[in-house]
C-alpha cells in the first residue's frame, strides 16, 4: 500500500508523538534524573557518530571552493541572524516572547549535513562542496552558535552559568565526542560506511531522547499553559518567512557573484536549512531546563517545512536538468548538433 503523500516522514511523526507522550506522561521526580543522564549520554553518542561519519577525502574534495564555503557561512551565521533580529518588531508578535527566542536559537545553529548532501545531489549541484561547507558548518557551529546566542538573545534565557562554563559544557559534550569518532574512523569508519542505513536509527533515536527530556521538563514548567493555538500557527508563518528570505537571498546572491548552476544549488540548499541534529542537543547545553521545550519548538518546526520545500525544489531543479540532457540527447539535440554543420559550411 502507497503511503499518503499528505502524511509526513516516519521521524517527524515519531517527533510529533515524542512531544504527545512528553505532554501527557512526563518524567518527574527519580525518573526525570534517569532520563537526563541518559540523554547525556545520547548526545554524547549522537556527535561521536557524526565525527566518524565524516570523510577526510570529501571534505579535501570540496575543501578548496574557498569562496562557496564563506557563501555558505556567511549565510548560516550572518544572515540568519541579521534576519531574525531585524524582523523581530514585525514577526514578534505573531508569537510569545520565549518561543520567539526559539527563533533567534534557530538563526545562530548551523546548516543541515545529511539533508543538504542529499538534496543538493538530487538538484544536481556540486555535492563534494557541499559535503565540505555542511560538514564545516556543523563544526564551527559548536563554538560560534554558543558566541551568537549570546549576542543575540537575552543572558536571562540562558542556564545561568558564566559564558566560559558554556563553552566548557559545548566542548565536553559535544566536541569531544565528535573529536573522537573523528580520530577512530580509520578503525570504525568501514564498519559505520556498510551500517549507515541501521546508525540512521541511533541519530534519531538520540534527538528523540533529547526531546522527550526537554518537554517533560517543560510541561512539567506549564509550557502548554502558557503557548495559545495561535502562537503555534505564528511560528509557522516566522519559519516560512525566515525560509523564503534565505532561499530568495541565497539564490539571488550566489548568481550576483557569478557561481556556476551547480554551485548555485549547493550555496542554496547548504545556506537556507538549520540542524535539528545539532540544535536540540545544543539547546540543552546552552538553555536553562524549563526553557529548552519551548526554545526547540520553533526549530522542529522549521525542520519539516524546510524538508518540505527544499525537497519540491530539488526535485523541481533535478527534473529540469535531467530533462535539458534527454533534450541534447533527442529531438533538440539533433537540431543543436545540426549547429556546428551549419556553421561549417559558413
Amino acid at each position: 500500500m502507497a503511503r499518503p503523500k499528505f502524511l509526513p516522514d516516519n521521524f517527524t511523526l515519531c517527533l510529533v508523538g515524542t512531544v504527545i507522550f512528553a505532554s501527557l506522561l512526563p518524567a518527574r521526580g527519580t525518573a526525570a534524573v534517569a532520563v537526563d543522564g541518559i540523554t547525556n549520554i545520547a548526545i554524547g553518542l549522537l556527535f561521536f557518530l557524526h565525527g566518524a561519519k565524516l570523510s577526510r577525502e570529501a571534505i579535501v574534495a570540496g575543501a578548496t571552493h574557498w569562496r562557496l564555503h564563506l557563501v555558505v557561512l556567511a549565510s548560516t551565521f550572518v544572515l540568519f541572524p541579521a534576519l531574525g533580529f531585524a524582523l523581530k518588531p514585525v514577526l514578534s508578535p505573531l508569537v510569545t516572547p520565549t518561543l520567539y527566542m526559539g527563533v533567534l536559537f534557530l538563526c545562530t545553529l548551523p546548516s543541515t549535513v545529511q539533508s543538504s548532501i542529499a538534496f543538493t545531489s538530487m538538484a544536481k549541484g556540486n555535492v563534494p562542496a557541499a559535503v565540505c561547507s555542511a560538514s564545516a558548518s556543523s563544526l564551527i557551529g559548536i563554538f560560534v552558535t554558543p558566541a551568537l546566542v549570546s549576542l543575540v538573545i537575552s543572558n536571562q534565557s540562558s542556564g545561568g552559568g558564566s559564558p566560559w562554563h558554556t563553552v566548557w559544557d559545548i566542548v565536553l559534550q559535544l566536541l569531544v565526542p565528535f573529536v573522537a569518532g573523528q580520530l577512530l574512523r580509520p578503525v570504525i569508519g568501514g564498519w559505520i560506511d556498510r551500517n549507515r542505513a541501521v546508525l540512521k536509527y541511533v541519530d534519531q533515536g538520540s534527538i528523540l531522547c533529547v526531546v522527550y527530556s526537554a518537554f517533560s521538563e517543560a510541561v512539567n514548567e506549564g509550557l502548554w499553559h502558557h503557548i495559545p493555538l495561535s502562537a503555534l500557527g505564528g511560528i509557522v508563518v516566522v519559519n516560512a518567512v525566515l525560509l523564503a528570505l534565505a532561499l530568495v537571498v541565497t539564490m539571488f546572491v550566489s548568481k550576483r557573484l557569478g557561481f556556476s548552476r551547480a554551485d548555485q544549488i549547493t550555496i542554496t540548499f547548504c545556506g537556507s536549512k538549520k540542524s535539528l541534529a545539532a540544535g536540540v542537543p545544543m539547546a540543552k547545553v546552552i538553555f536553562a531546563s524549563n526553557a529548552v521545550g519551548a526554545v526547540v519548538l520553533p526549530l522542529m518546526l522549521f525542520h519539516q517545512i524546510q524538508l518540505m520545500v527544499c525537497a519540491a525544489l530539488a526535485q523541481r531543479w533535478g527534473a529540469r536538468d535531467t530533462s535539458g540532457e534527454t533534450d541534447a540527447a533527442t529531438g533538440d539535440g539533433s537540431r543543436a548538433g545540426q549547429r556546428p554543420a551549419t556553421a561549417a559550411r559558413r
